[in-house]
């Protein structure tokens, strides 16, 4: 693959142009080698309106502590511009979220500057298709303080003996902890708060040329509105592993479950009308 090349950014990027960049491109690779290319955010501060809005919508208390998904929002124009990039082996247009893992090493808060690297890892064959690792790493004063592990799917003639991923423990059984309406506009919402602007999220009419019959939820909120569910089980250092089972379609209903009774936690979300349709299940450790 070569030395990694590091480049050092001013801003985050804009994720608009990247999105519409990567549906108009029609560059194919040579080769199925990752691009050595390693982006850095340096000193970046926390801007408070934006950390409480997104904690208003994901459900976590609004309070100047750094939500334990928060820091993959800071990174995903990042993690969007290597898969934008023309020389990277996948399509963007497509790629599936397939699984995310998040390890908090100590808690952060809206004080802390922040260092955020990413870089590609992993891309392998998969039952069905490929798949790739979207490395963030997060530094604060040299110290490693937070890291995810994002890996995308993208769909295609896959290896029937290659792997499909760690498989997920079984959603948890019994009554809802809790049940929750999500609205249409969810994922116009958090577009706005995540910059996340995937066309698949926004309204029926963009996502049905995507393949789905309405505008789809943000697996990354769903993974952070369990996450502030679950309080006091999934805050300060832990580390957290979430599959992405079923898409959430907008609007809907939706169950949690939690079993926290062993090690790790576990807790899910699934249809409140279907609860054979599983829309995500996670770990916390």
């Amino acid at each position: 693959m070569g030395e990694p090349r590091v480049e050092t950014l001013d801003s985050a990027p804009g994720l608009a142009p990247i999105f519409v960049r990567a549906a108009l491109s029609r560059t194919r690779r040579l080769d199925d080698a990752i691009p050595p290319r390693v982006l850095r955010l340096e000193g970046q501060r926390i801007d408070r309106d934006h950390l409480t809005a997104y904690q208003r919508l994901c459900g976590f208390t609004a309070d100047d502590r750094l939500p334990h998904t928060y820091p993959h929002v800071l990174g995903f124009g990042l993690q969007a511009t290597l898969l934008g990039d023309p020389a990277f082996p996948l399509p963007m247009v497509g790629l599936v979220h397939v699984e995310n893992e998040i390890t908090v090493h100590r808690a952060l808060t809206a004080d802390d500057l922040l260092e955020i690297t990413v870089h590609a890892d992993n891309l392998a064959p998969h039952a069905k298709g490929r798949t790739v690792q979207l490395v963030t790493e997060v530094d604060v004063d040299g110290a490693r303080v937070w890291e995810g592990r994002s890996t995308y799917l993208a769909r295609g003639k896959g290896e029937t003996d290659a792997p499909s991923g760690d498989r997920p423990p079984a959603m948890p059984s019994g009554f809802p902890a809790a049940q929750w309406s999500l609205a249409a506009d969810l994922g116009r919402e958090y577009a706005v708060v995540s910059g996340d602007v995937n066309p698949i999220h926004l309204s029926a009419l963009t996502a049905k040329p995507m393949g789905f019959p309405q505008a789809i939820a943000h697996g990354m909120w769903s993974y952070a509105r369990v996450m502030a569910a679950l309080g006091r089980h999934a805050s300060g250092p832990v580390t957290s592993h979430v599959w992405f089972r079923k898409p959430i379609l907008l609007p809907s209903r939706v169950d949690l479950v939690v079993d926290t009774t062993g090690i790790p936690n576990v807790a899910g979300l699934r249809s409140a009308r279907r609860p054979d349709v599983e829309h995500l299940v996670l770990t916390v450790s």
